[in-house]
């Protein structure tokens, strides 16, 4: 492994790594380029055990032992060291999570192969916060949902942010960016899905009523945060269900909603 000290913030060999507080920017380059940030060791770790390739690291000095075995996996990755100041004026933040890779975004998943044999689906309408995307994930991969599609107007699940705040979870949820929206819900259905709309209707029903029924496969889609399901998408669907509520209370953050409606309506043989 040959490592790279860096004395300046201007360094053609890091571009991957600037300007990562600029959302817009970062969302727009890095599916363009072909590339996504994995923020601290832990999401590292977990995205290289996921078989993702690593374009380079990024790093301070001082997290150079911490990582040593995973350097000597990779002798031909370049590896970069700086001060931290000089690493914050290159990202744009201070780095206190230790290491940071620029990685290969893997090759999108062909719908009909994400589909086959899941049982629940999630599927995100519009969320832009990549806080809430992330949460979702991390939800979906501790309460058995099999595969995640995003809207075209979705947040990019391998956004920096999304990834760190899902712990790396990303990784091990299939996941797939839907192109015809909200006409790809026919695909689901065509599949087998019943699909449910997680939305405040007038006809909606109980969560616990469909988690009665036990679909065998189901796909729930959230809807975005404020303006909630468009009505395009809720012509699509089969159904609309609702999470009984106290008085006074009228919604959740869709991240806490979705977590509690994919416990509910888990499989349960």
């Amino acid at each position: 492994m040959t490592f790279h000290y860096l004395d300046s913030a201007d360094d053609p060999r890091v571009s991957d790594y600037t300007q990562l507080t600029d959302v817009h920017l970062r969302k727009l380059r890095e599916p363009v380029e072909g590339l996504y940030i994995a923020e601290s060791s832990r999401v590292l770790r977990r995205a290289l055990a996921a078989g993702h390739r690593p374009r380079s690291f990024f790093l301070a000095e001082k997290w150079r032992e911490d990582l040593a075995d995973i350097f000597a996996q990779y002798p031909d990755v370049p590896a970069y060291i700086g001060s931290a100041a000089l690493l914050e004026e290159i990202t744009g933040f201070h780095l206190h999570r230790g290491a940071m890779a620029a990685m290969h975004r893997p090759a999108p998943v062909p719908l009909p192969d994400l589909l086959a044999g899941a049982r629940r689906v999630a599927v995100l309408e519009d969320i832009v916060d990549h806080t809430n995307v992330g949460a979702i994930f991390r939800s979906a991969a501790a309460l058995g949902v099999d595969a995640v599609l995003v809207s075209p107007r979705c947040g990019d699940p391998l956004y920096r942010r999304s990834v760190r705040v899902s712990m790396g979870t990303v990784f091990q949820v299939p996941w797939a960016r839907l192109q015809d929206w909200p006409g790809d819900l026919a695909v689901l259905r065509r599949h087998g899905f019943t699909v449910a709309a997680l939305e405040l209707t007038g006809d909606a029903v109980g969560l616990d009523d469909l988690a009665a029924r036990q679909p065998e496969r189901l796909a729930l889609v959230l809807g975005t945060e404020g303006a909630g399901m468009s009505e395009g998408t809720l012509a699509a669907v089969d159904l609309a269900v609702k999470i009984p509520m106290r008085a006074g209370v009228d919604s959740l953050n869709v991240a806490a909603a979705s977590a509690v409606a994919f416990w509910e309506l888990r499989p349960r043989d």
